[in-house]
């Protein structure tokens, strides 16, 4: 007799979001979503902007990283030996753009077995709209490398476009980019720029305003997560 259950179960199932190169993934669950809510009041002080970032960014390098690659570990479990039990085997670099990219780090060091660090600091100009890079810890040689950039916001798209250039002017093997919030113009930009790398982020906001804040948006991430600075 067949087992009705397991078959409606597998049809109510969601089916597992693909990870493309040059795709933007939007990982809107629902537990995602209202987190992100948080993010975007303006009554959220910095204790809670903080902790909501820190639970969104494990849901994006969830999904955003689901094609890391894996090797069989035989392992004995409490009722069997010789047990088959993927594991993932990658020493991933993560890049974070300062100051804001640094508040979703402990969260995707976190989830991932084995991370570096490499911060990469840009400064906005606040007339041009152009990122001046301050601060490069990238290695020289990123050769067979996976990288992994996170910011919270890819407004212009022109910050992680020049980095993903460094990141690639050094071979790196794969380049992904997790952010929360993303605008359709940064990420027309982004894609132009570098349309083999896949961006994860929770939601993608239709505009722009006149500083290139994504709007609706979330104001500055940096000032919320870490204070305005001096």
């Amino acid at each position: 007799m067949p087992d009705v259950g397991s078959d409606i179960a597998a049809a109510a199932a969601p089916a597992a979001p693909t990870v493309d190169a040059g795709s933007t993934l939007v990982v809107d669950h629902p537990l995602a979503v209202h987190r992100l809510s948080g993010l975007r009041d303006v009554t959220t002080d910095s204790p809670t902007f903080r902790h909501l970032v820190t639970e969104l960014s494990t849901f994006v390098a969830y999904e955003g990283l689901r094609d890391l690659p894996t090797v069989d570990r035989r392992i004995d479990t409490p009722v069997m030996s010789d047990v088959s039990s993927p594991r993932v085997d990658e020493m991933v670099l993560l890049v974070p753009v300062l100051r804001a990219g640094l508040g979703m780090v402990p969260a995707i060091q976190a989830a991932l077995p084995a991370t570096e660090v490499a911060h990469v600091g840009l400064r906005r100009n606040e007339t041009t709209l152009e990122a001046d890079v301050y601060l490069n810890r990238l290695p020289r040689d990123l050769s067979g490398r996976r990288v992994v950039v996170c910011d919270p916001m890819l407004a212009t798209g022109g910050s992680l476009a020049q980095v993903s250039d460094m990141v690639k002017e050094r071979q790196a093997a794969s380049v992904t980019i997790l952010c929360l919030i993303a605008s359709v113009p940064g990420l027309a930009f982004f894609h132009s720029r570098h349309p083999d790398v896949t961006v994860a982020c929770v939601a993608v906001d239709p505009d722009l305003d006149e500083r290139g804040f994504i709007v609706p948006g979330l104001g500055d991430a940096g000032d919320r997560l870490f204070g305005p600075p001096d």
